[in-house]
């Protein structure tokens, strides 16, 4: 049962409200961690840790362990989820963090997430749809070494057996969980995406500062290959001007292969109003000849133009063919599929 039918990293669909964990109430925030560099990690408790499909508009349910992410890529959308679920937790009191920079500096971890799947977790509501764990934080940020509530949440899985289960995240740090993972794997259908956008390590540490290295990530995917787990690439988001060039794709598609991969997805860069907070001052700095066609092409929508998707469908699919990996549904490269028109000034290079 493909899983990936509208989902991208960083650039999952949201309401108001979506993807918000239901806190209890009063909920204080304990201090549960802090790093030299200003990060904060909060223990929060969570009434419930599964996203229904009918909240967020995807075709899946999700799981996130934490809200906020270390690593902070300049492209994510998820700043706006932290700030909601912030506010219903009563605010950060002291912070003077702007929403971008919270994101980052004050994560929220869900003490006690595994005790809450177990309690909620009805398989016979879930059937086969996916449940997706690393929609809108990665599961794997370095905060997971010390706190382990993705670990606790595979645990979880455990005690259920027939579930689809899809894992997304940039870090190696996943290899730490092969034993569990190899058991799940032989308990319900399994699916991990290791996020790329480059094998070029100094443009993705101008995208990315904090994440893995791309050598890293690569590294990782062949460990769980080698295992037997279904594990492939998710481009996402390939980023227009910077990322789509057929030979930097040509290399990931590459790197790909020499791992094993079992899969390799790739969608366009969704530019919402959270994302441009971030974003749009990367590209003042790092890429400045790119502003102001940006700034036309996103202007009135969130999303590429059909044009733009549409050929970069086309020359993902010729480079699957030429690595030798399967053909994709539409749905899985491009989650918008109705969308309405919106300017050229962004050509596929």
């Amino acid at each position: 049962m493909p899983f990936l039918h509208r989902l991208r990293l960083g650039q999952v669909q949201l309401t108001m409200g979506a993807q918000l964990p239901l806190l209890e109430q009063p909920a204080p925030m304990r201090l549960a961690d802090e790093r030299l560099r200003g990060t904060r990690f909060l223990e929060v408790h969570s009434r419930s840790v599964l996203n229904a499909p009918a909240s967020t508009h995807m075709e899946f349910w999700s799981i996130n362990p934490y809200v906020g992410c270390e690593f902070g890529c300049s492209y994510c959308y998820a700043r706006d989820t932290h700030r909601w679920t912030v506010e219903r937790a009563g605010g950060l009191e002291g912070s003077g963090d702007d929403a971008a920079l919270a994101f980052e500096r004050n994560i929220l971890v869900k003490q006690n997430a595994a005790r809450v799947l177990e309690r909620t977790l009805d398989p016979a509501r879930i059937g086969s749809v996916t449940i997706v764990i690393g929609t809108a934080t990665d599961p794997y940020q370095p905060g997971e070494r010390k706190f382990g509530i993705t670990r606790s949440i595979l645990d979880a899985f455990r005690r259920y057996r027939g579930l689809s289960l899809g894992i997304i995240t940039k870090s190696p740090l996943i290899v730490r969980d092969l034993d569990l993972l190899m058991e799940l794997s032989l308990q319900h259908r399994l699916r991990v995406n290791i996020s790329l956008a480059t094998t070029d390590p100094t443009l993705a540490r101008r995208l990315e500062a904090r994440s893995p290295v791309p050598s890293a990530r690569l590294r990782a995917l062949t460990r769980l290959r080698e295992a037997g787990l279904e594990a492939g690439l998710l481009v996402a988001p390939v980023i227009p001007g910077i990322t789509d060039r057929r030979p930097s794709l040509a290399r990931l598609f590459a790197a790909a292969r020499r791992a094993d991969a079992s899969f390799i997805t790739c969608s366009p860069l969704r530019l919402g109003p959270a994302t441009r907070a971030t974003f749009l001052p990367k590209l003042e700095k790092e890429f400045p000849r790119l502003v102001s066609r940006y700034r036309l092409h996103y202007a009135r929508h969130d999303h590429a133009s059909q044009a733009y998707r549409d050929a970069l469908r086309t020359r993902v699919n010729d480079l699957r063919a030429r690595y030798g990996f399967p053909p994709a549904a539409a749905q899985d490269d491009d989650a918008e599929t109705a969308a309405p028109p919106a300017p050229p000034q962004l050509n596929l290079l």
